[in-house]
């Protein structure tokens, strides 16, 4: 798989974990029972998107056209091009 197809998964993941972050934020203030598992939530999953921020980085100083096995071991690049679908396929109103 090419650095670019990758680099436009992370993305999209990015992206799906934004809208999360602040799903997770705003349902904060609906329930002073549940405020803390929604806020523990955001947490967390902010800092998987810190963490998918660092990849991106990472990844942007590659060519975009080089495949990621030769950067990367295949077998983490199929464990990370698997994690990165299902991000991308989630409903980022369901974290």
């Amino acid at each position: 798989m090419k650095v670019g197809d990758v680099l436009r998964m992370v993305d999209e993941a990015i992206a799906n974990l934004e809208i999360a972050v602040i799903a997770n934020q705003n349902r904060v203030f609906e329930s002073p029972q549940t405020s803390y598992e929604f806020a523990q939530r955001a947490v967390e999953l902010q800092e998987d998107l810190d963490d998918l921020k660092r990849l991106r980085e990472e990844l942007s100083k590659l060519d975009p056209g080089d495949e990621m096995e030769d950067h990367y071991p295949r077998e983490d690049v199929e464990r990370l091009v698997r994690m990165l679908d299902l991000l991308r396929r989630t409903n980022a109103h369901f974290y």
